[in-house]
């Protein structure tokens, strides 16, 4: 009977024992596994025996990141010594996953990449040169916040545990080439390649896989040269007037001029193998030779633009058998920048159209002061194989003014996409130091060159959160502020001057008051932040320098300002040094020299340097 009545109760609770075993069984299986939890981890980082340099790169600085989280050293390991049911990181193409998941290997030149979870472990992997590193450096932002704002300051969160989620995620790069010019980052090509930017003047090689190196610029005074040549064949250079003239463009008619530029791209080929374009192009200036020869040939082939493209492609022809896998470029640029017509570039020419003369208070596509960019790009897209943009982003006459265009960058990085450019290459301030925003610009730039479909508006508030201290909401004030002067009338083009309507007495009135706070916020911060707020300030020093010259020196923005500047050598304007700016500024406000004879001197040697 007590027999009967046990088992009847057994019986009674089997179910719930059966519940009971489920959700135990059920909790352990859903258990995530843990990368590292109080200094401990039970993982290592793996990689295989023929990975490539920047893929060691990427083992060692996750290891090193990894630390600095959680407290904890991976081992890093080679397939053979990894030890049967070992956790692990895997680093670069696997073949064993590989072949679990059906993954083909990537192409070693793809940037593209992929992190993903197989079972308990994680995988990282793209092309050999540069997308695993991506994929790994991607990897510590999107997991772990890491950020690499500038070349001093890295953002590296510190976390007790870290459990792994299920993941799977795979980027691309929007467009091919990526170039960012600040010389602020392109002084650290450590901080551009962590931001994924790919594109340098030089070659850069070690152990985060090189870049992509593009040769010369306004070239035609680095093969003929006036002071070389002029003397004794200035039938090489333009006829102005009836008169030949120093200091110009090339006669591109002329035959040994052909000659001489298809020897001296040879020769710098030869001493510079590893880029993957060569400039041949016009000097930086405004006058194009006017003889018969190469009026009619301009005549031909429908202006300027044609004659640059049908000698440029005669000197692409003469390469090619030599080097096909190199590409000659040319500009399409101030007077050179409308499409030909009745002549395409060679499929081994590189056109690099320049938005110099655009307004970018508004993106470029939207805007009517743009519409004959716009047509332009249209056409050059519809013959040009291989289209790069030179696009500018900051305002080249007064460095240190604000400069409201962050609303258009990730817009116009579409727009130029969107007509097939193979490369984007943003000038900001590649002179000297400090500059409006100049840290938050160019790390902005090279995010939205990645990715152009992220929230600008959301990567500035990021930046300032993480960058200026307790005056980021002051920061951030002024920021809004200075956008908010944009308006539908507002045209803003990159040499625009201090009396430009953009900058009233209002504006720079609420913004001396705001940059003030932001100064008194960091009194008792590090010197490294109060440096950082101290740059932002100086930009309303120098609009008070430039509209209220004698107040300015009454009440000391003037001596501040320039000892600013000459002790972080922070450059006013693209043409002027530090002491150079400084003494032309007491000239003029002292009544010795006007602003038109300045321009007029500092024009006359910008065409000397460049001829």
């Amino acid at each position: 009977m007590k027999n009967a009545i046990l088992k009847n109760r057994l019986m009674k609770r089997f179910p719930l024992i059966i519940l009971v075993a489920v959700a135990i069984a059920f909790a352990v299986a859903m258990q995530k596994p843990t990368l590292f939890n109080k200094g401990k981890s039970d993982y290592s980082i793996v990689l295989c025996k023929s990975a490539s340099e920047s893929e060691q790169t990427a083992a060692q600085e996750l290891q090193q990141y990894l630390e600095q989280i959680g407290g904890v050293v991976l081992p890093i390991i080679t397939r053979d010594e990894l030890q049967e049911g070992q956790p692990h990181i895997a680093i670069g193409y696997n073949k064993h996953f590989g072949e679990e998941l059906g993954v083909e290997r990537p192409d070693d030149n793809d940037e593209g990449f992929t992190y993903r979870t197989v079972g308990d472990n994680i995988w990282i992997y793209g092309g050999k040169q540069r997308g695993t590193m991506y994929g790994v450096f991607s990897f510590l932002e999107n997991e772990f916040g890491v950020r690499w704002y500038t070349h001093d300051y890295t953002k590296v969160p510190t976390l007790k545990k870290w459990s792994i989620n299920e993941l799977n995620h795979s980027e691309q790069p929007f467009v091919k080439y990526r170039g960012n010019e600040y010389n602020n980052s392109m002084a650290h090509p450590e901080l551009m390649i962590h931001n994924k930017c790919n594109l340098w003047w030089n070659v850069s090689y070690g152990k985060y896989g090189g870049t992509e190196a593009y040769w010369g610029c306004h070239t035609f005074s680095q093969f003929i040269s006036t002071g070389e040549y002029f003397e004794k064949h200035p039938e090489y250079f333009s006829m102005r007037d009836g008169k030949r003239t120093p200091y110009t463009q090339l006669c591109l008619s002329n035959p040994e001029v052909l000659q001489i530029c298809i020897e001296k791209v040879k020769q710098v080929i030869a001493a510079n193998p590893h880029h993957w374009v060569y400039s041949v192009s016009q000097n930086d200036n405004h006058f194009p030779c006017q003889c018969e020869k190469c009026q009619a040939i301009e005549k031909q082939y429908g202006g300027h633009s044609g004659l640059m493209v049908w000698f440029v492609n005669q000197v692409a022809d003469a390469i090619k058998p030599l080097y096909p896998d190199k590409y000659i470029s040319t500009f399409a640029y101030q007077y050179s920048r409308q499409a030909p017509t009745g002549i395409t570039p060679r499929d081994n020419v590189v056109i690099r159209l320049c938005s110099i003369e655009c307004c970018f208070a508004h993106p470029i596509e939207e805007c009517e002061h743009n519409s004959s960019f716009v047509t332009d790009i249209e056409n050059w897209s519809k013959i040009a194989p291989n289209l790069y943009v030179w696009d500018y982003v900051v305002n080249f006459r007064q460095f240190l003014a604000p400069f409201p265009n962050f609303n258009v960058l990730a817009k116009n990085i579409k727009t130029f996409k969107k007509y097939n450019a193979i490369g984007i290459y943003e000038q900001g301030q590649y002179k000297g130091l400090g500059g409006e925003f100049a840290e938050m610009r160019s790390w902005v730039i090279s995010k939205l060159l990645w990715n152009p479909d992220l929230d600008t508006r959301k990567l500035v508030e990021e930046f300032i959160n993480n960058y200026y201290g307790e005056a980021a909401p002051y920061i951030q004030q002024y920021f809004d502020l200075s956008h908010a002067q944009i308006n539908n009338d507002t045209e803003l083009g990159i040499y625009i001057d201090d009396r430009n309507p953009l900058y009233t007495n209002e504006f720079i009135a609420e913004s001396t008051q705001i940059l003030d706070q932001a100064k008194q916020a960091v009194a008792e911060s590090s010197d490294e932040v109060r440096h950082r707020v101290d740059l932002v300030a100086l930009q309303m020093d120098y609009m008070q320098l430039m509209r209220n010259p004698l107040e300015a020196r009454e009440n000391g923005t003037y001596d501040r300002f320039c000892d600013f500047i000459r002790k972080h050598n922070v450059l006013v304007n693209e043409y002027t040094s530090v002491e150079e700016f400084i003494d032309i500024y007491n000239k003029v406000i002292s009544g010795q020299i006007t602003i038109d004879e300045i321009v007029q001197m500092i024009t006359q040697r910008w065409i000397e340097q460049a001829g």
